[in-house]
């Protein structure tokens, strides 16, 4: 059982746990109970095994003066426990230093610098000091598609009147967040040899054409109206991204299949097929022109944002417990998925997600200890 429960402390032991998605999330859960378990919490394990045959869990906790079965909850704490891959010539992955303040390792910022935080907020701390009933909880596979998350829905066991989710925001609570679609893109063509272009049909090319195509959409996605929330977003629209290209078998042949991923991140409150609809529109445009122009669509992913009122008692206590504004949150979340089990949600933590899935990734010490004081305040004063 660690007795240094410092959140700094508790980070450093935490990035020492590889806990990259592939990976059995078993040794950081185990770590989570030699902080809990000694202390009177009640664990609940929801195993489940990945696609790769992979133990991977699901963990609720629940304070000593609970009923321990009891999993409707006043206030609900969701931090995930898996990281993304990191270079292994990232000497500080999992032999974390801290810097000029700072606290640099995988999983630093994105989220163990809050897993850190709530061990140190309540593992001490008995819950009957406040009438408001709560709940710790780790989820598995956030990084790869909120797997634990869907996981833990279809279970039905918890119930939370206000959720929290850790995420780096700077210690400022999100109320909104973009969502998320992912498209892979096969375009198809006609393999010959390349002295004799002629006799096929670049399906590079013709992937090409269709990607500027998306680029001037995503221009003038820029320029568009955008909503309610748009003003909490930088940037303030619906964005897209291809993220990765294949196509071709050799140098000397005219390439017969391209594909493409192409990913969005839409405003709360876009319909979820929006960018499917125009993508399709764009494919007929040129087909039109050129009716041998052959591409299919799958779309793998189409996760809605997530949008809390400004009125939300529990954004409205984090305000004033931290004194820091609200805003929204370009990246994906498990808020969408779990925002279904709760009246509000909000989206905090310490650090800055631009250092994370990186070599850069930190978090200010400072910012740990400041998270640690809120989470307190907030739990303590929550209706």
């Amino acid at each position: 059982m660690p007795e240094d429960l410092s959140p700094a402390s508790l980070l450093l032991e935490l990035i020492r746990i590889p806990s990259v998605s592939s990976l059995p999330n078993r040794p950081l859960v185990d770590f989570i109970r030699s902080v809990l378990q000694p202390r009177g919490w009640h664990l609940r394990e929801l195993p489940y095994t990945d696609a790769a045959g992979s133990e991977k869990l699901n963990i609720i906790a629940i304070p000593p003066a609970q009923p321990a079965d009891k999993f409707s909850v006043d206030l609900a704490f969701v931090c995930h426990t898996d990281t993304v891959p990191y270079d292994a010539g990232w000497s500080e992955a999992t032999n974390p230093e801290i810097r000029d303040g700072q606290i640099h390792g995988s999983g630093a910022c994105d989220v163990k610098g809050f897993l850190a935080c709530l061990l140190a907020a309540f593992a001490p701390i008995p819950a009957d000091r406040n009438a408001s009933t709560m709940a710790l909880v780790f989820t598995a596979e956030e990084e790869i598609g909120c797997v634990g998350a869907r996981k833990l829905i279809d279970a039905d066991l918890l119930r939370a009147r206000h959720l929290v989710i850790g995420e780096p925001t700077s210690l400022r609570p999100a109320r909104a967040g973009k969502g998320y679609g992912l498209a892979n893109i096969r375009v198809r063509g006609k393999q010959a040899h390349s002295a004799f272009p002629a006799q096929g049909r670049s399906a590079i090319y013709n992937a090409a054409r269709l990607i500027v195509k998306i680029e001037q959409f995503s221009d003038s996605l820029k320029h568009s109206a955008g909503n309610q929330t748009s003003g909490l977003f930088d940037p303030p629209y619906t964005t897209l991204n291809v993220g990765t290209i294949h196509g071709g078998t050799a140098k000397n042949v005219v390439s017969g299949e391209c594909c493409f991923l192409l990913e969005w991140r839409s405003l709360p409150g876009e319909p979820a097929g929006t960018i499917p609809d125009r993508l399709e529109k764009i494919m007929d445009e040129i087909r039109h022109k050129d009716p041998e122009f052959t591409c299919e669509t799958q779309v793998i992913r189409q996760q809605p944002g997530f949008h809390t009122s400004e009125t939300s008692p529990l954004l409205r206590r984090w305000i004033e417990v931290a004194g820091l504004d609200s805003i929204g949150v370009p990246f994906g979340t498990e808020a969408p998925l779990l925002g279904k089990i709760a009246q509000d949600v909000i989206v905090v933590g310490p650090g800055d997600m631009r250092t994370a899935h990186s070599e850069r990734e930190c978090v200010p010490v400072a910012e740990l200890e400041r998270c640690v004081g809120y989470l307190r305040g907030l739990f303590l004063g929550i209706q």
